[in-house]
């Protein structure tokens, strides 16, 4: 049977919980998409490219475990290495140059390869680990 016709409007059915649940995944995915994007140019500041002269200067290397192996390394501005005899016997070869990295130091070999990466752990504290397993610190010398 069908309803009579009334010219009075039908009572509005309300569904909350759908309209919640709209509300909520929509703001989910919005602040999903802002932090994506502010998460990215949070991270592209954080990660800034180190001039080299400002990492130029006197740097001690030592072994993790045998801290008392120092060895003294000069890092110049147009990005050579002095005094990196020591470290030969520590890393596959005598590095003989070095760039910066948004998060580090690199030293390079004679070919201009990578040869150890030292990420950075401080301020003048980089921490690197060579091919053969050793862990290796290198800290910014106090002039």
């Amino acid at each position: 049977m069908r309803r009579p016709l009334s010219l009075e409007p039908r009572p509005r059915v309300t569904r909350p919980m759908i309209r919640n649940a709209f509300t909520c995944k929509t703001t989910a995915w919005l602040i999903a998409t802002l932090m994506m994007f502010f998460g990215d140019v949070a991270m592209a500041r954080s990660l800034k490219l180190a001039d080299p002269s400002e990492l130029a200067g006197k740097w001690q290397v030592t072994l993790q475990d045998k801290p008392l192996d120092v060895c003294t390394i000069e890092l110049n501005a147009s990005q050579t290495v002095e005094g990196a005899e020591c470290l030969s016997a520590w890393l596959s070869e005598q590095p003989t140059g070095w760039f910066t990295e948004p998060d580090g130091i690199a030293l390079t070999g004679k070919e201009g390869a990578k040869i150890v990466f030292f990420s950075r752990q401080g301020e003048g504290l980089y921490r690197g680990t060579s091919k053969s397993g050793l862990i290796i610190i290198l800290k910014r010398k106090v002039q």
